[in-house]
């Protein structure tokens, strides 16, 4: 049975990184004799990951038409209102593998956060065309994502596999049915322990994760960030570990906690972890935090999965989610709106210490609860390929 995954932009992105690692160690333990083939964007960033049997680059290709293409694409458009040729050139990568796959999976996580995807629309339509099996894999989908063509393509899967409950509510409200309820994969996750750097602090040190794609969305956030350090180091004698989980030019957490750690070292009480870590490598060390402060999603997953008190700098429906599916509510999740005001990071921070021994005797219950739910999805994907 081969099964591909795409929708993967890459490793450098640790997030989509974990992903991958837990996906593919899933399906290979559970389903024997698999073999798993994956698209990325950035094929060259991931090498590390030795549980596929073939990488290949699945990226946009440049599609420069000649005449005759040209006449055809503006006929398409102007007749049939669509460009199948044309994603069809630019998609051609991963059109060209349908033939040889039994199920492809559509693994991005919140790729449909981001607009209309006429790329996926494409493949997804030829997988169907084909006949083949098309699930889409731990995703998160807000209501304010939702559009009517994106609907029309979400009813093309099999298989919607919805990886926290406000998600799937929202499709369930919407009229899909071909949906299950599970965790993110990275629940799952492996982590491998290196040692610790100079002015970690055994038992407390605290993590703190920001990044540009929040910066972006929140200009005054930094500033509220940057009090929140001062904060922590002045009611707690912890050190703060400044923890990177994308590193893409252009959206580079490393680039920002620099700045951050530049400002602070001089306190001796701020240290920053390197850029050139893998998904594992950054769960290894997150997990032996004495609490945890991020921004990107799949850190305060590694955090949440190895019992780390997490408070997060909330900026999608997939934030939420996951903190409504572990608590019962949207517990220490501060909105986009809401992590420019310093009051609101301090008293969270403060809330999260004060609680920090009952979040971690609840994680310790909850997680193998979210951990068999993660591994529900492979279960449901057994099934849809029994069919």
């Amino acid at each position: 049975m081969k099964i591909m995954m795409y929708g993967h932009d890459g490793s450098l992105n640790r997030g989509c990184e974990a992903i991958v690692r837990s996906s593919s160690e899933m399906i290979r333990n559970k389903i024997k004799g698999s073999k798993i083939i994956l698209a990325s964007g950035k094929p060259e960033t991931d090498k590390e990951l030795k549980k596929l049997d073939e990488i290949f680059n699945g990226s946009a290709m440049e599609f420069k038409p000649n005449l005759f293409q040209k006449i055809r694409i503006a006929s398409e458009v102007k007749l049939l209102k669509s460009e199948h040729y044309a994603l069809g050139k630019i998609y051609k990568n991963v059109i060209e593998k349908i033939d040889y796959i039994d199920v492809l999976l559509s693994i991005g996580g919140d790729n449909y956060c981001y607009g209309e995807q006429p790329g996926f629309y494409e493949i997804n339509r030829r997988v169907k065309k084909k006949g083949k099996k098309l699930v889409l894999w731990g995703c998160s989908i807000g209501e304010e994502d939702i559009s009517e063509r994106k609907l029309e393509d979400l009813k093309n899967y099999d298989l919607i596999l919805a990886r926290e409950t406000l998600t799937y509510d929202m499709l369930k409200s919407n009229g899909l049915t071909n949906m299950k309820l599970v965790s993110d994969p990275a629940f799952t996750m492996e982590k491998e322990e290196l040692p610790l750097p100079k002015g970690w602090k055994k038992d407390d040190t605290i993590g703190l994760n920001f990044s540009p794609l929040v910066l972006n969305r929140n200009k005054e956030s930094l500033k509220a960030v940057k009090n929140l350090i001062r904060h922590i180091l002045n009611v707690t004698e912890s050190t703060i570990a400044l923890t990177p989980h994308v590193i893409i030019r252009g959206n580079d957490d490393f680039e920002i906690l620099n700045k951050l750690y530049k400002e602070f070292k001089s306190t001796k009480r701020v240290i920053i972890l390197p850029n050139d870590l893998n998904a594992i490598q950054y769960k290894g060390y997150i997990a032996r935090m004495r609490a945890f402060i991020g921004a990107r999603t799949h850190a305060t997953i590694a955090a949440y999965s190895s019992s780390v008190p997490t408070m997060v700098l909330g900026y999608s429906v997939k934030s939420r989610g996951i903190a409504k599916d572990l608590f019962g509510y949207e517990r220490l999740v501060l909105g986009i709106n809401e992590i420019s005001n310093s009051d609101k990071l301090k008293d969270a921070f403060d809330e999260m210490i004060k609680d920090e021994i009952e979040i971690k005797e609840h994680l310790n219950k909850a997680i193998p609860q979210i951990k068999e739910k993660s591994h529900k999805s492979v279960e449901y994907l057994k099934i849809l390929m029994s069919k």
